[in-house]
């Protein structure tokens, strides 16, 4: 036999060897498939009828909302408690439920909380539903792979806020995207999500594909060609994903324009998507009197904004001490920086720690003042006397803190991206509205030029912007919040 002959036979057995084992992968995998559909049907099951046992003792339908951080004091909670009042303002029999993480208070001090910060009051109480495992979705708990384990986390978290409460409508208002196939297809609910900010987007994949370091793509990623390629195909695999599981979505909300571009592009679902301003407190600003302020002998700058790494406040500060340096020699006013915000937890405490620390190193210590989780009358009084707001939040996805300090009629200098270049420093009847800045050196300069206008030129700035701002009410929101909503609370049976 020729060697042909015998590599011609090999391969025949070959063959023969792999079709028999084909046969049982086959049905193997069939019935592994089978088996995985019964359990799905038998938790959906299990689950719906402790919703229909629910249902049957309170009488009438529920709405959940999935926020873990719901006793933070940032933009994202006032949203939560404007649309909750909202919804309970026009459906007075509906329930309505908050999954919180927060177990170290009571649902009340998360309510007087609410009131405190955000002059909130709920015409009537809700439930709280406090999960024990938040810290899967803490980013500390993954230095690396972040976005993946806190979204695998979030799908763990979900199931447990699942089994202690099964919803009729499931609401996500803090962007855990995992969590509305799971709702959706294990718990039968009906799914809406309010998006702040999208979990990964095209800009961030920009970042890494042009190799530019970031607070998310630090410097020897940003360096190795390597680590920069297998990052792009790991964002590229997990935004792929992301989309997935964010169009099980019966209704999309997302708070600004940038933040709809991203979303149509990742989600592809352009007939459930509207845009609704998240709600500002624009009203109870009003009260501060529009004056010039030529007669100051201190200029204040003051951000708003809770202390997370993406706001930078390191650039803040790194601008403040450039203007302290160039204004040193004329004898002009004072100038003091006072940073404002909430902490969310101890890695929020830390991080306050070490901008103390960089203000030492650099000599501005005693002109940098830290405020953290004021109540909303101290916010009130900051910005009152404030001359300035200041934003430096790269591609942020609104600026609710953008819009109270030009509410409250101060020149606002926000970052050059995102939601205050697109959707709120804008002009507003051909007149300026505030300044625009993207690094250290053009931050500094626009402070300089702000204090260098006269006090009328000023004045009409700020003018410009409140009259700008009235777009953002609570009655605004209310409104495009509701009608959006309309779909789903429609499905409910009552």
């Amino acid at each position: 036999m020729s060697a042909h002959d015998q590599l011609v036979l090999c391969l025949c057995e070959l063959t023969r060897l792999l079709w028999k084992l084909l046969l049982p992968l086959v049905f193997l995998c069939v019935l592994l498939i089978a088996v995985l559909v019964l359990l799905v049907l038998a938790v959906r099951c299990w689950l719906q009828s402790s919703r229909n046992a629910r249902r049957a003792r309170e009488g009438c339908p529920s709405v959940a909302f999935f926020h873990p951080y719901c006793n933070a004091g940032g933009g994202g909670e006032r949203v939560l408690w404007c649309a909750i009042r909202a919804l309970q303002n026009r459906y007075a029999d509906v329930n309505f439920v908050v999954y919180t993480g927060d177990v170290g208070v009571t649902g009340q001090q998360i309510l007087d909380g609410a009131r405190r910060r955000f002059n909130i009051v709920l015409p009537r109480p809700v439930r709280f539903i406090f999960l024990q495992h938040r810290v899967l979705v803490e980013p500390s708990l993954f230095p690396h792979f972040t976005l993946l384990g806190q979204s695998v986390g979030s799908i763990f978290l979900g199931w447990e806020a699942l089994t202690e409460f099964v919803p009729d409508l499931y609401i996500d208002s803090m962007g855990y995207a995992f969590t509305l196939p799971l709702f959706r297809y294990l718990g039968g609910c009906s799914v809406g999500s309010y998006v702040h900010y999208p979990t990964i987007s095209t800009d961030m994949l920009s970042v890494v594909r042009e190799r530019n370091p970031r607070f998310n793509n630090q410097d020897f990623v940003a360096n190795n060609l390597f680590l920069s390629a297998f990052k792009l195909v790991y964002y590229c695999l997990f935004a792929l994903l992301y989309g997935l599981a964010g169009s099980c979505s019966d209704v999309i909300m997302v708070n600004s324009f940038w933040t709809l571009d991203h979303i149509l592009s990742l989600w592809r679902s352009p007939n459930r998507t509207s845009v609704v301003y998240p709600p500002c407190d624009v009203s109870t600003f009003l009260d501060i009197p529009l004056e010039e302020d030529g007669d100051r002998k201190c200029h204040s700058i003051v951000s708003v904004g809770q202390f997370r790494p993406e706001k930078d406040h390191r650039l803040q500060i790194r601008a403040f001490k450039k203007v302290l340096d160039r204004r040193r020699l004329g004898g002009r006013e004072e100038l003091r920086l006072v940073l404002i915000g909430g902490c969310r937890n101890q890695e929020d405490q830390d991080r306050v720690l070490m901008l103390r620390g960089f203000c030492q190193e650099l000599g501005v210590a005693d002109r940098v003042e830290f405020k953290l989780n004021v109540s909303f009358e101290e916010l009130k009084e900051e910005l009152k006397e404030a001359t300035i707001g200041l934003h430096t939040m790269w591609n942020e996805h609104f600026g609710i803190g953008v819009v109270e300090c030009m509410a409250a009629g101060k020149v606002i200098l926000a970052h050059k991206s995102g939601g205050p270049k697109m959707d709120i420093v804008i002009p507003f009847d051909g007149g300026p509205t505030g300044f625009l800045a993207d690094d250290e050196d053009s931050y500094a300069e626009a402070v300089e030029q702000i204090l260098a206008l006269s006090p009328s030129s000023r004045l009409e700035i700020r003018r410009n912007a409140r009259h700008s701002v009235v777009r953002f009410s609570d009655q605004e929101f209310d409104a495009c919040f509701l009608a959006a909503m309309e779909p789903l609370m429609g499905t409910l049976e009552r």
